[in-house]
């Protein structure tokens, strides 16, 4: 899902070219999945507790616009509320901004390039644990 991302492509596509969520990636952080009755993953998120931030959000290109977004985003919060958190950083993909601004996030500032692994700023949120 993270490779074939439409959001990746072109510009963006050597930040996820050989980018891979395995078991070593799972078995250390959290990670929850949205899966449908067939047991398809529509998309995923990975909380980092300490310090708070959501590492990685994935949602299937084809399941975009079904609110799969907004319900990993309600579950990382309640997950970051569980664990008594105030609000978790994002550091987003420049065109994911409006998608995090729309759910609460506001923003704090930019993370600059970092050549050759990014290439691009980037903007940082913080989505509050109300």
């Amino acid at each position: 899902m993270v490779r074939g991302s439409g959001a990746y492509q072109g510009h963006y596509a050597p930040m996820v070219a050989g980018y891979r969520v395995g078991p070593d990636y799972i078995e250390t952080h959290e990670v929850f999945v949205a899966a449908d009755e067939g047991g398809r993953v529509l998309g995923f998120y990975s909380l980092v507790l300490s310090p708070p931030e959501l590492d990685l959000m994935f949602v299937a290109d084809d399941a975009q616009g079904q609110g799969i977004g907004r319900l990993l985003i309600d579950h990382m919060t309640g997950r970051a509320r569980a664990a008594r958190l105030d609000a978790v950083r994002v550091v987003a993909h420049p065109p994911a901004e409006g998608f995090y601004l729309s759910v609460g996030a506001r923003r704090t500032g930019t993370v600059e390039a970092r050549p050759p692994a990014v290439m691009w700023d980037r903007p940082e949120l913080l989505l509050p644990v109300t």
